[in-house]
């Protein structure tokens, strides 16, 4: 692979999750298409792309940084799949599912975020 981010297991399964969040918002009605379909997608988009952004041979600390913008994007989706699930958009079962592949996301984002720090 030819950039760095590639190999890091918590952007491959940042792409994943978006692709996950894409599915999921084609059942939404077109009503949503510019409100919560826009915002759960660019928000799910947003974790992958600023991992990949902060790893371009930056300092640990401005990883760092970008590592934070994932974080704050997959809690953007977290109130996103609550909206969801409140518009009756999005099921029980796949608010779960994401929800708590979001959760694992997020703690290996936490969890790289802490060894460049060491």
């Amino acid at each position: 692979m030819a950039f760095k981010f590639e190999d890091l297991k918590v952007w491959q399964r940042a792409i994943d999750f978006s692709g996950e969040v894409d599915g999921l918002t084609k059942r939404f009605p077109v009503e949503e298409k510019y409100v919560l379909t826009s915002q759960i997608k660019r928000a799910a988009d947003s974790i992958a792309l600023n991992i990949a952004e902060g790893s371009t041979g930056q300092s640990d600390k401005e990883f760092s940084r970008f590592l934070g913008i994932a974080l704050r994007s997959g809690i953007e989706v977290v109130s996103c799949l609550y909206l969801g699930k409140r518009r009756n958009l999005i099921s029980d079962g796949d608010f779960d599912r994401l929800y708590k592949e979001l959760e694992e996301i997020t703690k290996m984002i936490q969890g790289l975020r802490n060894r460049l720090k060491e």
